[in-house]
């Protein structure tokens, strides 16, 4: 291109460009690029000339060239698809006339800050640097899928949207399935109207959403199966419309929503089944709206409060191995009540054990205790009775204190009853001096022999009282048995 063809305002940036040198467009520092449309000749620049600019890359020695365009109208289609550009491109506070086409190319470093677009085709797209999408406005998809950028991806306060025949195919705004980021993706801010995708992503560093507002009620807000993150995934103040799935994600740090919130009623609201995470952190939210599925599941800490759990969720497999904030076990018991396939054992001993890893022994005999109280009403009616009365008297070996109430109060109503009513010999002159305690204890243990049982023969209602004592003795005797042994198997 010869640069006679260029206009005035294409002049400046073309002979800019060589040096590395900036050119300014914008009449004022608080101009809106959403205005661009209106923007005359003197600041419009053609997208072929600026094709032509980075292809051709006229170079000055000594100089390290690159496109740096301020407030700038862009006409037509930049289309560089396929190209090699060796030059950084900063196109800062830009209006785009049509999306760029940047499939398969390999860039140096891409700066969009401020600008608005149409939206923005990317996929296998390659930067060595960094691609900076910060405070712009997208009105169509912007599709990276596929995509390799070395350094870092930058989406902060970004608002990506689509409209058109996009929105009604229910494409989704934001594509980074398998996309490769080296170092972090900042989106802090970040606003998308409709499905954000990031399936399959790998993230060398962090992933950062604290602020952003992923808005897709009835659907998926956002789809991040399999997803990949060095470090941290950060979701502070997250507003999600919609479904959160991040099933089979990889996040050895931390995955926090700290006073995210999360809602999508007619459905699960956040799926983090077959995850692998560090910890878990749901500190300060309000309570979800929809199911929560963290089935077969693996975190190192789940962070949560007792009231943000929704009124179902799934955590059949779920293993963690501490849970915060250290609550009473009576706090923490009710959401298992809410789990969707109705008993789980494994959810008990789970909370049984995050309790023993805090060192409270006391909580988790009480969760171990709720469990047989639940796994009770599936069993049928004569087992049930049965396990009303090993609850009754001796909370199925986890209170074992209480036989020994039961024993004392039968012991002392014993004593009472015999010392003021003592039973007639069996035979006169050969029977032992009567002792009311001791005939009590040889009724209720009968393993125990002091010789009164033997020896003393009650008789009318006190005859009836010694089949009780003999009962009820066998009775605790047998529950305590079947507690004792019952700690023994878990020991």
């Amino acid at each position: 291109m010869e640069i006679n063809d260029l206009t005035p305002a294409e002049r400046r940036v073309w002979e800019a460009y060589p040096h590395g040198e900036g050119v300014d467009f914008r009449e004022g520092p608080g101009e809106d690029a959403a205005d661009g449309a209106s923007w005359g000749s003197e600041r419009t620049i053609r997208a072929h000339v600026i094709r032509a600019l980075l292809v051709n890359s006229p170079t000055v020695p000594g100089q390290v060239a690159g496109l740096k365009v301020k407030g700038a109208r862009i006409s037509g289609k930049l289309d560089l698809k396929y190209a090699e550009i060796d030059a950084p491109m900063r196109m800062r506070g830009c209006w785009f006339e049509h999306k760029p086409s940047l499939y398969g190319a390999r860039l140096r470093a891409l700066v969009l800050t401020e600008s608005v677009l149409p939206g923005l085709t990317a996929a296998t797209l390659r930067v060595e640097v960094v691609l900076r999408m910060t405070s712009c406005r997208f009105t169509g998809p912007v599709r990276l899928a596929g995509a390799r950028i070395s350094g870092g991806l930058f989406l902060q306060h970004a608002v990506l949207s689509t409209t058109g025949r996009h929105a009604e195919a229910g494409e989704a705004p934001l594509q980074l399935n398998h996309a490769a980021i080296g170092t972090d993706i900042i989106a802090m801010g970040l606003t998308v109207h409709g499905q954000t995708r990031i399936n399959g992503a790998v993230v060398g560093g962090q992933v950062n959403l604290d602020d952003a507002r992923l808005l897709a009620p009835g659907g998926t807000a956002l789809h991040a199966e399999n997803l990949t993150v060095g470090t941290d995934l950060r979701a502070m103040r997250l507003d999600a419309r919609g479904r959160v799935n991040l099933t089979g994600s990889r996040i050895p740090g931390q995955l926090n929503l700290a006073h995210a919130r999360l809602a999508n009623p007619a459905g699960t609201a956040l799926r983090a089944s077959s995850c692998a995470i560090g910890e878990v952190w749901l500190r300060a939210c309000d309570t979800v709206q929809g199911d929560v599925n963290l089935r077969r599941s693996t975190f190192d800490l789940l962070h949560i409060d007792p009231g943000t759990w929704p009124a179902r969720i799934r955590v059949d497999g779920l293993t963690y191995r501490t849970l915060a904030p250290h609550l009473p076990a009576e706090q923490r018991l009710p959401a298992l009540e809410r789990e969707e396939s109705g008993y789980l054992p494994y959810a008990y001993e789970q909370l049984a054990t995050a309790y023993r890893t805090a060192g409270d022994e006391a909580a988790a005999r009480t969760v171990q205790l709720a469990k047989l109280r639940r796994h009770r009403r599936t069993r049928p009616r004569h087992a049930r009775l049965w396990g009303l009365l090993q609850d009754a008297t001796v909370g199925y070996g986890f209170r074992p204190l209480r036989a020994a109430g039961w024993l004392a109060a039968l012991l002392v109503t014993g004593t009472i009853a015999y010392g003021l009513q003592p039973p007639r010999p069996l035979k006169q002159g050969e029977a032992p001096d009567f002792n009311p305690a001791f005939y009590t204890i040889d009724l209720m243990l009968p393993i125990i022999g002091f010789g009164q049982e033997q020896a003393f023969a009650p008789s009318g209602w006190y005859q009836w009282l010694s089949y009780l004592l003999i009962v009820t003795g066998w009775v605790l005797a047998t529950t305590t048995a079947a507690g004792v042994s019952r700690s023994l198997q878990r020991q």
